[in-house]
């Protein structure tokens, strides 16, 4: 079995490295010092575990495995105990906060080798997918992948959110970018003061919005300031009406 070790902290990837010594069935397919170079090795090796710190620079952990598509084993290795709840509810296999020692190292290793092979844990690591985005406009962005490259938009740069079957198309003024997720999701996520859903398949970023007209029937249009043309029903008519005080 192959592990990757994905840590910012050259001491952590060391100690990690020390303690999979212990463990001659599995070898350290790599290691990688920020969510992007991960994401690389994760493609590249098809590792069978990975231990993932959370915060890091440029993307956290939980950024990095919303674009994994074929998600392995998860343990994660961080010093911000706030998030083990959060990791607990993903369905990561362990959680090691640091400085953690080879005992509680052995602990998380043997969870994970009496279920490696499990399609138990091949679920749970796809609910832990489910669950890293939870929070999509954590630190204000939402992190995508276009064309095999990496993304980050401030939700400031959304012009207005599409619903495109299983995934939402992000309107920014540089293009379009698609993220696995639904409407709802997002309209339960960004700043309800900034965003509001006009239509069952559209959100639309207030401050983007330069008038609206009259359409067919009680419809409307929200033309916004790049020209774009965005479909207000009448109930989300009534709900942009209150969020501009009209």
């Amino acid at each position: 079995m192959k592990a990757l070790i994905i840590d910012d902290e050259p001491l952590a990837r060391a100690f990690v490295r020390a303690c999979l010594n212990d463990y001659p069935q599995v070898s350290i397919a790599g290691e990688c010092d920020n969510g992007f170079e991960g994401l690389k090795a994760i493609q590249q090796e098809k590792p069978d575990l990975l231990f993932l710190d959370i915060q890091m620079p440029k993307i956290t952990g939980f950024e990095m495995l919303e674009l994994v598509e074929r998600p392995p084993a998860v343990i994660f290795t961080t010093a911000f105990d706030e998030y083990a709840l959060r990791a607990f509810d993903a369905h990561a296999v362990d959680y090691l906060l640091k400085p953690f020692s080879r005992e509680r190292f052995a602990r998380a290793m043997e969870k994970f080798l009496d279920n490696s092979h499990s399609e138990q844990q091949k679920q749970a690591t796809r609910a832990m997918l489910e669950e890293a985005g939870a929070h999509p406009v954590q630190g204000g962005r939402v992190v995508v992948k276009t064309g095999g490259r990496i993304r980050i938009i401030p939700w400031e740069q959304m012009l207005y959110l599409e619903a495109a079957d299983d995934y939402v198309k992000i309107h920014t003024a540089e293009g379009v970018h698609l993220k696995n997720r639904t409407l709802g999701f997002f309209e339960q996520s960004l700043p309800v003061r900034h965003f509001v859903r006009t239509h069952r398949s559209y959100l639309i970023n207030l401050q983007e919005i330069t008038r609206i007209d009259p359409y067919e029937k009680d419809s409307h249009l929200a033309i916004l300031r790049n020209g774009a043309r965005v479909p207000v029903s009448r109930n989300g008519y009534s709900r942009l009406r209150e969020a501009l005080g009209l």
